[in-house]
């Protein structure tokens, strides 16, 4: 990587002399094969690096980003690195960051991994946007031709004697999608061609311009309204079957194919109890391709929980105590369900919880509140997006999970410390979510030193002094610093029983929620 000395800022540049050494031990380092010239290159890089990372003047200077890139090639913890740049915010609003640690990840085979990255950089409008989107275009490409052509390289590491599995590694996937073909193949729904999607407007354009165009999928025509969300390989848009609005489906359209999250949805049908089923979301077929996959959907219209949580910031202030309790309480009951079912959703954030309401008004009994029966049944929350879920039941039970899922503010504990993870990686993604609901603001933890000489893990944030403080407490003290040993059903339970009790030990509790829910649905439905 070449270092460009030149100072756009005049010559008051305390980083131009250390430029101009590095490009010196540079050129000396590529005209000769010593290994003395290799290690005072990293020392002067690594110097470079402690001496300016907290000065604000370099923090946007691309100069600044070339020296951060030359060290992460020289460690053995490049994720480290990356982590580092983000906590000192080096570049962060440049698509340089984005696009160079996206092809420095692809060129290690973390393919998944470089999506992300790209993915991340968009979120955050890094400039110049245009090139950043161009560059993922080219890698999206890329990865198609690697589809087509079966040449993904295995990304598991060994250490210590133990093999750690990444589940969401492209080989992890096509190997367990290979050797469930033959159950695959008979799902209800599923409709294989080995031909490019035939359809006469191309499915790519959809993302340019979507709204009232038809697509002719499985025989079946689509009418589509619009855009309802769009991810690194993904974009789903809102559907009229048929040009029928009162036939509504979520089309979920992937280049290159994916049917991982297909087989997800049918693991769903067989183990989800029938009560809980609902709150699980459904995927009634999968249309695909050579070149595309089509997933068909429910389509729910009331929004995400992630709109929830925004519409209470317009407006200057954060979700209401007794809403957070109960959106808590419907998020515990659906990790305590579907771990139980050997299923890691891997992807728990609030944009991937849909709101549901019911068409009738539920009532003020604390036993139907509790035991969730009539309307209270009928509304909550609804956990969709699968393509990131892990079937339990496909490894062995001694399988150590690694692989980082470098979405930004919900990786895990053990994904920060790059140590094996199981159920946590949902565990965190639920005191993410409930930090967010009561703070506006995600959540930021620190380790601190208990009596026995052992630590534990808290939110930096203080509870304000209304709130029922000791409920919030235990919730975030059980849900970081999990014990392995300990029954997580019940653990998981006992968190949703402590939460309805208090709900249930005032009346007004009950009612007040009633009345939020009215509230949040005009607020979102309006919007």
């Amino acid at each position: 990587m070449a270092v460009h000395l030149r100072n756009p800022e005049g010559t008051d540049d305390t980083l131009l002399p250390w430029l101009r050494s590095i490009h010196k031990a540079l050129e000396i380092q590529n005209s000769s094969q010593s290994p003395t010239n290799s290690l005072e290159l990293d020392v002067l890089i690594s110097n470079c690096i402690s001496t300016f990372k907290s000065n604000s003047r370099y923090r946007d200077d691309v100069r600044f980003l070339k020296i951060w890139f030359l060290y992460m090639d020289g460690s053995s913890d490049y994720e480290r690195v990356f982590r580092e740049m983000e906590d000192h915010r080096i570049c962060i609003h440049k698509a340089l960051l984005y696009e160079s640690f996206a092809l420095f990840l692809e060129v290690k085979g973390r393919l998944i991994d470089a999506c992300v990255i790209y993915q991340l950089g968009i979120s955050r409008n890094a400039e110049p946007l245009a090139r950043l989107k161009k560059a993922q275009l080219l890698f999206l490409e890329r990865m198609s031709e690697r589809v087509t052509n079966g040449s993904f390289q295995k990304i598991t590491s060994a250490e210590n004697g133990e093999n750690f599995v990444n589940p969401w590694s492209l080989t992890t996937i096509k190997n367990l999608l290979q050797k469930m073909n033959s159950e695959v193949v008979q799902y209800e729904g599923y409709h294989p061609s080995h031909r490019a999607y035939p359809g006469k407007v191309a499915l790519s354009s959809l993302l340019k311009s979507a709204k009232n165009k038809t697509v002719d999928i499985g025989g079946e025509k689509y009418q589509i309204k619009g855009c309802a969300g769009s991810g690194g390989f993904a974009q789903v848009y809102k559907a009229y079957v048929n040009s029928n609005p009162d036939d509504v489906v979520a089309l979920k359209v992937q280049k290159p194919p994916f049917p991982w999250e297909f087989y997800m949805y049918r693991q769903l049908d067989k183990r989800m109890p029938e009560k809980e089923r609902m709150s699980f979301g459904f995927a009634h077929r999968l249309h695909l391709y050579s070149d595309y996959s089509v997933l068909v959907s429910d389509y729910l219209a009331h929004g995400t929980l992630q709109d929830a949580i925004n519409s209470n910031v317009v407006i200057g202030g954060s979700m209401e105590e007794v809403l957070c309790i109960y959106y808590t309480v419907e998020m515990l009951r659906i990790l305590e369900t579907l771990h139980d079912a050997a299923i890691i959703h891997g992807d728990f954030k609030p944009d991937n919880l849909l709101i549901r309401y019911s068409r009738d008004d539920p009532t003020e009994s604390e036993d139907d509140f509790r035991l969730r029966t009539g309307p209270w049944h009928d509304q909550g929350l609804c956990l969709v997006d699968w393509g990131r879920g892990i079937d339990l039941s496909l490894f062995h039970e001694s399988t150590k999970f690694m692989g980082d899922s470098r979405t930004s503010g919900f990786r895990c504990i053990e994904m920060q410390e790059n140590k094996p993870w199981t159920f946590q990686v949902d565990l965190y993604g639920l005191c993410v979510i409930v930090h967010m609901m009561l703070h506006n603001s995600y959540m930021e933890i620190e380790k601190r030193s208990s009596p026995d000489g052992s630590y534990l893990y808290q939110p930096k944030s203080h509870y304000k002094r209304y709130w029922n403080g000791d409920l919030w407490k235990k919730l975030f003290a059980k849900l970081l610093n999990i014990d392995p040993s300990e029954d997580q059903k019940k653990l998981l339970q006992s968190l949703r029983e402590s939460f309805q009790d208090y709900m249930c030990s005032d009346p007004k509790l009950i009612k007040r929620l009633k009345q939020l829910l009215v509230k949040q649905r005009t607020s979102l439905c309006s919007a």
